[in-house]
């Protein structure tokens, strides 16, 4: 096993070639900075009627509650932006990233090459791969990736994509 900067390297580099817009890798951690903020806005009631994220906090903070022994979070970005509009103008709006087929299936499909080459070319691991369908705080995730920051939307902001992307995750138990 190389170190785990030229893993780094090689990961994102397969991760732009499988079509990814940018690839980032952050330690495993308890978000320290992330988690006051979630506790006050769940506590404020800005969550409305999305009880689900009253569940699992601990989980939300910390990628070891979710993979044991996790130690990297590796972050892509996957484009949605469509020059396609909307042909009815009077037809209610639908968002851009509906116009395509399902991302959750996109992204995921990619992500499991991803996850397969890194047990191929980085060394045996054990991981879970992650596309907004866990208790996982991507946009921090992105954030301490590299890949962008939050802006005051709440979304990841990434100086060349801006927001036009969706975020998928791979908690894995390499050092990377």
């Amino acid at each position: 096993m190389e170190n785990p900067q030229e893993n780094s390297r090689k990961i994102k580099q397969k991760a732009l070639e499988l079509g990814f817009l940018q690839a980032g890798i952050a330690r495993a951690d308890h978000l320290a900075d992330d988690a006051p903020r979630l506790r006050r806005w769940l506590d404020m009631g800005y969550h409305g009627s999305m009880g689900y994220m009253e569940k699992h906090f601990e989980k939300r903070v910390d990628p070891r509650e979710l993979v044991e022994g996790a130690r990297s979070v590796v972050v892509v970005l996957q484009n949605y932006f469509t020059r396609e509009k909307q042909h009815d103008e009077s037809a209610p709006r639908i968002s851009k990233y509906a116009y395509g087929k399902d991302y959750h299936h996109i992204v995921r499909k990619k992500l499991h090459s991803l996850y397969a080459y890194m047990g191929e070319h980085i060394g045996a691991h054990t991981g879970r791969i992650f596309v907004d369908s866990a208790p996982v705080l991507e946009r921090a995730w992105g954030r301490l990736a590299g890949l962008g920051w939050i802006g005051k939307h709440s979304l990841l902001l990434n100086r060349k994509y801006g927001s036009w992307f969706f975020i998928g995750v791979i908690i894995t138990d390499l050092e990377l």
